[in-house]
C-alpha cells in the first residue's frame, strides 16, 4: 500500500520575462544564503568576527562551484564529449551536474585563500562551517527534484517518488515509484548537521575535528545513497565510482578526525593565524 507518493514539480523554470529562474538554481542560492547565516554564528560563537565569514565565502563559493562542475565532467564526460556530446553544455550549470567531492575540494582550497587573506586560521573555520555546509547539501539537493534527477531505482515501499514519462528510465512503466535518494539525503544530511551540532557543543571539538566528523557523517550516509541511485555513472569493479569516492573519503576522514583528537584535544585558543599575529603587535 503506498502511503506517500511524492509527485515531481510541474515545471522547474519559470520566467521573469526574458531571464529564466530555475528551481535548481533556487535551490543553490538558498542553501548557500541558509549556510553562511549558520557560519556566522557559529564563528562569532567562537570569537571570530561574522563579517570574515563573507570575506572567506567570497572565495569558497566560486571556487566551489567550478571545482563540483569539474568533478561531474571528469566522471561523466560521455554527455558532453562522447559520441553525440555537446560540449558546450559543459558550461550549463543551470541544468544540473556538480559533483559534491569537486565542491569540498576546490571550495576547501578557496576557503584556505580567504581564509589566508583574513589572517584566520582554517581548521577553526572549518570547523565553525561544518554543520553548515551540510545545511546547504541538503537544501541544495532540491534542485535535483526541480530536475527530476538522480532518483533511485523502482520501490514496493509504502512510498515513492513519481516521475514525468520524460524523465523515465528506458524500459520503465508509467507510474513506476523510485527511491526519492534526494529525501533520503536530505533527511541523513540534516540530521547529521545537528550531530555535529550536538558533538561540537558536548566534547567541544576543535583543530577541524567537527568538520571531520561532518564528512565522516555525510560519506558513510552517500554509501547507502549512491547504490539505490539508478542515473548513468562510470563504473568500478562493477560499482558506481562515487560509492568508491565515499569510502575513499570516509576512510581518510576517520582517520584524521582520531589523529587530529589525539594531537590537539579540546579546541583552539586563539582563531588568529601565527603570522597575521606578528604582523598585528608589530603594526
Amino acid at each position: 500500500m503506498v502511503i506517500a507518493a511524492i509527485p515531481s514539480p510541474s515545471q522547474g523554470v519559470w520566467h521573469l520575462g526574458p531571464v529564466p529562474v530555475r528551481g535548481y538554481a533556487i535551490s543553490i542560492l538558498v542553501g548557500i544564503v541558509v549556510a553562511v547565516w549558520i557560519a556566522r554564528r557559529r564563528w562569532q560563537a567562537r570569537g571570530g568576527d561574522p563579517d570574515t565569514v563573507l570575506d572567506i565565502v567570497f572565495w569558497a563559493v566560486p571556487f566551489g562551484i567550478v571545482g563540483a562542475r569539474l568533478y561531474h565532467l571528469v566522471t561523466s564526460p560521455d554527455e558532453y564529449f562522447g559520441p553525440g556530446g555537446h560540449p558546450w553544455r559543459a558550461f550549463a550549470v543551470w541544468e544540473g551536474g556538480l559533483g559534491i567531492w569537486g565542491a569540498i575540494t576546490l571550495g576547501a582550497l578557496g576557503a584556505w585563500i580567504g581564509a589566508r587573506r583574513a589572517g584566520v586560521r582554517l581548521p577553526p573555520f572549518a570547523d565553525a562551517a561544518a554543520p553548515a555546509w551540510l545545511v546547504a547539501q541538503a537544501l541544495g539537493r532540491l534542485g535535483n527534484w526541480f530536475n527530476q534527477e538522480v532518483y533511485g531505482g523502482p520501490t514496493t515501499l509504502p512510498w515513492g517518488l513519481r516521475i514525468d514519462d520524460a524523465h523515465l528510465p528506458p524500459g520503465v512503466a508509467s507510474g513506476t515509484l523510485f527511491h526519492p535518494t534526494f529525501v533520503y539525503e536530505m533527511v541523513w544530511t540534516l540530521g547529521g548537521a545537528a550531530l555535529v551540532v550536538w558533538a561540537d557543543r558536548q566534547f567541544r571539538l576543535g583543530h577541524g575535528r567537527a568538520f571531520w566528523l561532518a564528512v565522516v557523517v555525510y560519506t558513510s550516509g552517500r554509501l547507502w545513497i549512491e547504490l539505490l541511485r539508478v542515473d548513468p555513472a562510470h563504473h568500478l569493479l562493477g560499482v558506481r565510482l562515487n560509492v568508491w569516492t565515499s569510502l575513499v573519503v570516509l576512510t581518510g576522514a576517520l582517520v584524521a578526525f582520531v589523529v587530529v583528537g589525539r594531537r590537539h584535544p579540546g579546541r583552539e585558543t586563539t582563531l588568529q593565524r601565527d603570522d597575521a599575529r606578528v604582523e598585528a603587535r608589530s603594526s
